[in-house]
């Protein structure tokens, strides 16, 4: 939510700015009265000797004074505008002049238009629109009053104002993007913000950010080609509040080369929220079109408005979605058939041995994780592993077996089958007894446990899995967490990272050398902020705080087999003079106004380092190498949570301290890898 709300600001910030900072117009002396911007002295209005559709809006004022057009295409500040116009009719033009003094527009004038000229609306984008010549075409927001949106997610998306048709098209190398090719969007954009523009956008959802607008049958948008550019906009299912009156009867424009279209006497349908914007707005923007969707930016409120075509809509319907399954991570055969050798004997952990979780496998009880937390109608407490001590399931991959002993020593043998969705189905054993108070361990009356979650220990090797019988009569399965029984267990563990550690020069990977995609996000350094299931941001040095700061090189970590650590850290010192005493002091804390950055050399530190293999922890006596960019972000830079610690990398996390950062409590991970 933090992220998000930064992201919020960002946004208000740019408009802000954009709704402020004027053009640099050239100002003119400030005694231009509105009488004397009148056609044939200040200005002309003229019309194409070949083709009389090309009319040519030209000012004859000096190049001290910027010129102000309000056409039937748009807005415009260039000394010549050149407007095609396909239909006859009579149209307005108005003129103005930027000075010193302000803006000073003359009268409205009108010229003709004595007949239509079909080329101008032989570009498609006319035929997206209307349907083509002599045809209509209506169009809806994407969100009706029921909440269901039917392709964009949204009938609202972000943009900045400098955002144009000519940004998406090029950057796809066509001139019109098809909706089968719609999901490169996502990859597009991205690229957009690298350009050196001030590009941004949001293709935000509504179902999470529903207040952005109340769902609603917001009504119709109706383009024809029909003895003109015709509009009829029907906005009475939503209100009568929008736009001047609810059913408006107007024309439209195109400007096929900029890709604007120009509304009179009507507007785009849209919501409550925003009429405001879209009432004042100077600029009707197309940023996409296709047969079935169409996306009009209002500039400069920066609402882009998401409309689908009639037709899409009548013939939608909505895809099956099959109930929600677990997700086991790539290579999770092999992780369960391997946690020593091909034969594995499990056993109910002794903390948390039951549960009850969801269809795609998350646990209902979260808070379950130890004996004093379970709720007391369960039974649950410091005697109840005595109840289910001795059972084990010993599961050999190498043939298929699997052998049984239940708590009151009961032994049996029997096969087993594991399916591609992690479901197991038992031949010969069926595991079956009483854990405590009325919780029972069982399968399914098919025999059947499903995995529904795999746990690893910082070293990747399996440490737990999650196996559920699924209800017969609800949604949801009971569940219970084996544990691989493992000789050596936590002493192995700890010497193979004692190992790891003291094998190489750790520094802070700034460089990004490491890189690897999984199914929630991506591992790559030099800091990662994650909940490591379902989402993942990456900033790059330079990008936040937290990644430090472009270029610097940190120092490292050298890890000694006998318990010592020695960091050599790059280390900012600020001093300031004590308003007391006068003395020139170290600042111990966030440099504060007035503060004097004295040095930022490298420090060597030594001390100690232990691992907690129960905690899954990483303690050093002296902090671990950093950016100092987030010196006084974290309380204690020796105690490390353990992500993962392998050959090449290590992914710590430091517990970001609410009160020193201002921001809420979150482990930001660091990546490290080996110096050389």
């Amino acid at each position: 939510m933090k992220h998000l709300n930064n992201i919020l600001s960002f946004i208000l910030i740019v408009f802000l700015v954009g709704a402020c900072t004027p053009d640099e117009y050239s100002l003119g002396d400030t005694d231009i009265q509105p009488e004397e911007l009148v056609e044939g002295i200040a200005y002309t209005i003229t019309h194409d000797s070949e083709n009389p559709n090309i009319v040519y809006l030209t000012s004859l004022m000096g190049s001290e004074y910027t010129p102000l057009w309000n056409h039937p295409q748009g807005r415009s500040q260039d000394k010549v505008v050149t407007l095609k116009i396909p239909f006859a009719g009579t149209y307005e033009v108005r003129f103005g002049v930027q000075t010193r003094g302000g803006y000073v527009y003359g009268e409205t004038v009108t010229f003709d238009v004595d007949q239509m000229y079909a080329g101008f609306i032989e570009d498609e984008l006319w035929t997206l629109i209307s349907g083509g010549q002599g045809k209509s075409k209506t169009w809806y927001l994407d969100l009706d009053g029921e909440q269901t949106s039917r392709f964009f997610g949204s009938p609202i998306w972000f943009f900045t104002d400098t955002y144009e048709w000519d940004n998406l098209h090029n950057a796809a190398g066509d001139n019109y993007i098809d909706a089968d090719v719609w999901d490169a969007k996502s990859a597009i954009l991205p690229n957009l913000q690298e350009s050196g523009e001030a590009v941004w956008y949001w293709s935000a959802d509504w179902a999470g950010n529903q207040w952005m607008c109340d769902a609603a049958d917001f009504g119709t948008m109706t383009f024809d080609l029909i003895g003109g550019a015709n509009l009829t906009v029907d906005q009475t299912a939503y209100s009568t509040t929008i736009g001047g009156g609810a059913v408006q009867n107007g024309s439209y424009m195109l400007d096929t080369e900029k890709h604007t279209i120009k509304f009179t006497d009507a507007l785009p349908v849209h919501d409550e929220n925003r009429d405001a914007g879209v009432t004042s707005a100077t600029e009707f923007r197309i940023l996409y079109a296709s047969e079935d969707f169409l996306q009009i930016l209002v500039v400069p409120e920066g609402a882009c408005y998401n409309y689908i075509s009639k037709d899409f809509r009548d013939n939608w319907t909505p895809e099956e979605e099959g109930d929600p399954e677990p997700e086991l991570p790539e290579g999770w055969q092999d992780d369960i058939s391997t946690v020593t050798s091909t034969s594995i004997k499990w056993v109910l952990s002794s903390e948390t041995p039951f549960n009850w979780a969801n269809l795609d496998g998350s646990l209902m009880n979260e808070g379950w994780v130890s004996a004093d937390t379970y709720a007391d109608w369960t039974g649950m407490n410091a005697d109840v592993p005595a109840t289910y001590a001795d059972f084990s399931l010993t599961i050999n991959a190498s043939n298929n077996s699997v052998a049984m002993i239940l708590p009151d020593g009961t032994e049996s043998e029997g096969t087993y089958e594991l399916d591609e969705k992690g479901i197991y189905t038992f031949t010969g054993v069926k595991p079956e007894f009483n854990i405590c108070s009325m919780v029972n361990l069982s399968t399914t009356a098919e025999n059947q446990w499903r995995i529904l979650s795999i746990e690893k220990d910082a070293l990747g090797a399996v440490s737990g899995m999650w196996v559920g019988a699924l209800a017969a009569d609800k949604p949801e399965y009971m569940c219970y967490k084996l544990i691989p029984e493992v000789g050596g267990g936590g002493e192995d563990a700890s010497l193979a990272i004692k190992e790891i550690l003291t094998s190489q020069v750790w520094k802070l990977d700034s460089e990004r050398t490491y890189d690897v995609a999984t199914s929630w996000g991506a591992e790559q350094g030099p800091v990662i902020f994650s909940d490591f299931s379902t989402w993942a941001w990456n900033p790059q040095a330079g990008e936040h705080y937290a990644s430090g700061e472009a270029g610097v090189d940190y120092g490292t970590m050298q890890f000694n087999m006998d318990g010592t650590v020695t960091v050599n850290q790059r280390k900012r010192v600020y001093t300031y003079v004590d308003g007391d005493t006068g003395e020139t002091k170290e600042r111990h804390g966030s440099p504060e106004e007035g503060d004097v950055l004295d040095s930022e050399e490298v420090v060597s530190l030594t001390g100690s380092w232990s691992i907690d293999i129960d905690n899954n922890k990483l303690l050093m006596t002296v902090g671990a190498v950093h950016p100092w960019t987030t010196d006084y972000y974290v309380l204690n830079w020796g105690d490390l949570d353990i992500y993962k610690i392998e050959n090449n990398v290590l992914i710590l996390k430091a517990m970001r301290d609410a009160e020193r950062s201002g921001e809420d409590a979150f482990g930001m991970a660091y990546v490290f890898v080996p110096e050389n």
